[in-house]
């Protein structure tokens, strides 16, 4: 399976949308990847919209999405993934910390192998973590650090963890920055230029931990061979 590079935030959003819809019957998921910049804001952000569609540069989309926690920019430097479980599921039936961890150790072993050192965060380390870092961003989902999302040994956070559950089944995202975002353009979109530099500080990318160019293509594919060999035996997903 390649990575959906012509998709756009809304075909990502309806197709996690989609796989809910219906009871799940067993596990399934997409990556995904961007060719120009997209905002996502979360369910509870309504108030953001006006402000987001009056700074936007032309040819930015923005979506709100049905599930909560703070914005989102997808863009070039991002590879997504969208996975959908049954409620009954070993990785997400103890609960909804205890969900993200396998998901967030997949990352880790993934990422290690391409040479990109990385951990996944505990829960009872998350507090320290944040506190490390000084005051969060907290309307940015890469503002602060949660459960299981992956950090370097500087605790700046690298790969984003969210999940929406519904009685049909259990939909996981994770977002992994290869690249460096344009977080002033976020910034400036939703009337926060300030926060772009704290942005950048509290967040790393693949390239800078690997100290050489990482391809999206090789994420994708490292991803993709891992959750087929973890949830579908081998199988192509669907």
């Amino acid at each position: 399976m390649q990575a959906r590079n012509d998709s756009t935030i809304a075909q990502e959003q309806a197709w996690n949308s989609q796989q809910l819809a219906a009871p799940v019957t067993a596990p399934s998921f997409r990556l995904w990847t961007y060719r120009a910049p997209a905002i996502v804001l979360g369910c509870s952000q309504r108030a953001l919209l006006p402000v987001a569609e009056a700074r936007l540069p032309p040819g930015t989309e923005l979506v709100q999405r049905p599930s909560g926690g703070g914005a989102v920019l997808a863009g070039p430097w991002l590879v997504s993934l969208s996975v959908v479980l049954p409620t009954a599921h070993p990785w997400v039936s103890q609960g909804l910390v205890d969900s993200y961890r396998e998901l967030g150790l997949l990352h880790a072993r993934v990422l290690a192998d391409l040479g990109v050192p990385a951990q996944a965060l505990p829960a009872a380390d998350v507090a320290q973590a944040n506190a490390s870092m000084g005051p969060t961003v907290d309307w940015a989902c890469y503002g602060s650090l949660a459960p299981w999302e992956l950090t370097d040994v500087r605790n700046r956070k690298l790969v984003g963890l969210a999940q929406r559950r519904q009685r049909n089944g259990i939909l996981l995202v994770a977002g992994t920055l290869v690249t460096v975002p344009d977080w002033p353009l976020l910034c400036d979109a939703l009337g926060h230029p300030e926060d772009a530099a704290e942005m950048q500080r509290r967040t790393v990318c693949c390239e800078e931990l690997a100290r050489r160019p990482v391809s999206m293509q090789a994420v994708v594919s490292g991803l993709e061979q891992a959750l087929c060999k973890v949830l579908q035996g081998g199988a192509d997903p669907k």
